[in-house]
């Protein structure tokens, strides 16, 4: 019995010494290529940046002005309206080797900053809309989270409040509260982030939503 066992072992742990030196070797390659990009990037010239999809906070559409001595609707207002005259990007998901690379290495610095207005931008908004849920003023709310979910966020509590919104607090009907759910399906499907299949679970999707699906709404 004990030579079965003994030949069973042995044959066990070269299968595994097999696939952790190819798991090994995929490591290598993929830290060769790693190392081998960032070392391109570095050596990109600067580039004009004025082509960026800069975000434009619309003052004269979202609800500024309008907390009437509540704090937590002054502060989160405010949060926000401090952002008005920054330069704001949404670069979630894209590296700063990409950035070097398709930007060139000195502009990391700027586009740094810019990307962390943008998610000082949806922090702020999503406190924003959900004072405002609280405070009973659903239009408002919604008016604020959509502009947050116009710019790609990916804060999944903004997309599920909005949802909310639309299926009970905005007297909608059945075709309106359809037809505002799909809106959301193709910029939830093209988010460049980890909360992308969260998101669309909560749009009814359990996983990416075809292509042509998408298109159809």
């Amino acid at each position: 019995m004990k030579f079965p066992i003994l030949a069973s072992t042995i044959i066990v742990g070269f299968f595994f010494n097999i696939s952790m030196r190819r798991v090994s070797r995929k490591e290598e390659a993929r830290e060769a290529s790693f190392w081998e990009k960032e070392r391109k990037s570095n050596n990109v010239r600067k580039k004009s940046l004025e082509n960026l999809d800069y975000i434009c906070i619309p003052v004269n559409v979202l609800p500024f002005g309008t907390s009437n001595g509540d704090k937590e609707l002054e502060n989160s207002e405010q949060e926000v309206l401090a952002l008005k005259d920054e330069k704001i990007v949404n670069l979630t998901g894209i590296s700063n080797t990409d950035l070097k690379l398709e930007y060139g290495t000195a502009n990391i610095t700027p586009l740094s900053i810019y990307d962390q207005n943008y998610t000082s931008l949806v922090r702020g908004l999503q406190r924003w809309g959900k004072a405002l849920y609280d405070a009973g003023r659903y239009e408002d709310s919604a008016k604020v989270l959509e502009f947050a979910v116009k710019t790609r966020t990916d804060i999944t509590a903004t997309y599920r409040l909005l949802i909310d919104l639309y299926k009970t607090k905005l007297s909608l009907s059945e075709s309106e509260i359809e037809k505002k759910l799909n809106s959301l399906i193709p910029i939830a499907n093209n988010l460049n982030s980890l909360s992308r299949l969260t998101i669309l679970k909560l749009l009814g999707y359990e996983k990416p939503v075809p292509k042509e699906q998408v298109h159809q709404h």
